[in-house]
């Protein structure tokens, strides 16, 4: 009983926590007057603006008060239900760095606002419209790669899996910050997996010769590095280039997380490739291209706090339990669990599921202490896949069991469902997990080996 109280208590205080936390976020009262100037736009320009620009995911431009006034029904329709912003993670559970959740005060605004016809105010008290640069969620990138040549993509629609190159020379060996796949075809691009290939300069190689694309080789790597031109032509050993895996990384709605000067960050070598291992696209009804580019933000210095990545359920190092098969006309659940071998700080985290996952929540379990709570959805929603970045890493103890639950709907019910009737949806093996049809649970993490002081870091980036 003794335990059952504590954990009552814990509650109510996380509760009330969040609450306070919430009302320091409302900066106006709710008023049945709000103008455009004065009340909406600081919360379209915060909140909207950086998707809803030219080359972005949103439908429309919202990048003046014209824009917004033209589409403020849909506006007032999507925020009343809270489908924009798109914010999967429970903000009542864990909270992240960039959160965009309207309160309830700011969805009163933009009611009352529309209501009243869309007044624009005082031109001068408007703030000034966000500056975005095309084709970046960060600024003008350091290093902009494009492919040799556009993607051919076969309007059959059928699920593709390729390999794709993206070549790069630089005067010198330099560094980085962080890598920014940006998709010309967003509807289709569905994820992305890639590599760097480093060059020894000492060694024959010829990496602009040979195909810039291929289908996936799955585990018959060798040969599809040769037909790319991408191994060492001098019949030395080893054949193949140093590889740092997972450089190159997407999902719908993904925006790479972007680390402090002193965290993260890699070696970049003046000779190199970009591999992606694995870009999945889509089924596509009509034939098209796909021109994808990958920008590179430099840093100053080396990495000082290095970064890994750690996956569990699908292709991970943890099995789920019981095996990922969800019959027809079931709501089943799934459980993967692993434990945490020394003491460490976790930055960012990515849940993934494909279209009839229904809910996901993740958290740790010390040997002392509180549960950690990690990330909740309560409604999963394949659109948006984010990476969440802590505002502060979150220590996990040595000892600790990081348990993850996932919670899938398989019946006509599901509008996401992609068979009706509704048929056995199960994770295959290679690229059959991958199709958009099939399933995947997993729960990837960013950590650093723990230091003393590491819950004061601040990651934010606003």
């Amino acid at each position: 009983m003794k335990h059952y109280a504590i954990l009552i208590f814990a509650a109510i205080a996380s509760l009330l926590l969040f609450s306070c936390n919430s009302s320091e976020t409302v900066s106006e009262e709710i008023t049945d007057k709000p103008t455009w100037s004065e009340h909406i736009a600081p919360i379209i320009y915060k909140n909207c603006t950086p998707c809803h620009r030219p080359g972005e995911s949103g439908m429309f431009d919202l990048l003046n008060y014209d824009d917004a006034k033209r589409n403020a029904n849909k506006i007032k329709f999507t925020t009343q239900n809270k489908f924009m912003p798109p914010w999967p993670a429970d903000p009542n559970y864990s909270h992240f760095d960039g959160e965009r959740v309207l309160n309830e005060t700011e969805i009163a605004l933009i009611k009352n606002w529309v209501e009243d016809n869309c007044p624009c105010g005082d031109s001068l008290k408007e703030p000034k419209a966000p500056n975005f640069h095309e084709g970046s969620f960060f600024g003008k990138p350091d290093m902009v790669i494009k492919l040799p040549q556009p993607v051919a993509i076969k309007g059959n629609g059928i699920d593709a899996f390729l390999m794709l190159k993206y070549p790069f020379a630089l005067e010198k060996d330099t560094f980085v910050q962080y890598v920014e796949f940006v998709p010309d075809k967003r509807k289709l691009v569905h994820h992305v997996n890639g590599h760097l290939l480093s060059y020894d300069n000492s060694r024959e190689f010829d990496y602009t010769k040979g195909e810039n694309s291929l289908p996936d080789a799955l585990n018959n790597y060798i040969d599809a590095y040769s037909k790319m031109g991408l191994t060492y032509t001098d019949k030395k050993n080893p054949p193949l280039p140093a590889l740092l895996g997972n450089v190159v990384y997407y999902l719908p709605g993904y925006i790479p997380p972007v680390y402090k000067e002193d965290i993260g960050g890699f070696r970049l070598p003046k000779n190199g490739v970009f591999f992606l291992k694995n870009i999945h696209y889509g089924p596509s009804n009509i034939d098209t291209e796909d021109n994808s580019h990958i920008n590179i933000f430099f840093r100053k210095t080396p990495p000082k706090r290095p970064v890994f990545e750690t996956q569990m359920g699908t292709f991970g190092i943890s099995e789920i339990e019981p095996k990922l098969i969800i019959p027809p006309n079931e709501i089943k659940n799934f459980h993967t669990q692993v434990q945490i071998q020394n003491d460490i700080s976790i930055l960012s985290v990515n849940p993934h599921m494909h279209l009839i996952g229904k809910s996901f929540v993740a958290y740790a379990l010390p040997p002392q202490g509180d549960t950690i709570r990690l990330v909740r959805i309560n409604k999963w929603d394949f659109r948006w896949q984010y990476y969440y970045t802590y505002n502060n890493p979150v220590k996990i103890p040595k000892g600790s069991v990081i348990h993850v639950y996932g919670t899938y709907d398989n019946t006509d019910k599901n509008p996401f469902n992609p068979f009706h009737p509704p048929r056995t949806i199960e994770q295959g093996e290679g690229n059959e997990s991958m199709q958009t049809t099939e399933e995947m649970f997993q729960f990837i993490f960013t950590y650093m080996p723990y230091k003393q002081g590491d819950e004061k870091i601040s990651l934010k980036n606003n």
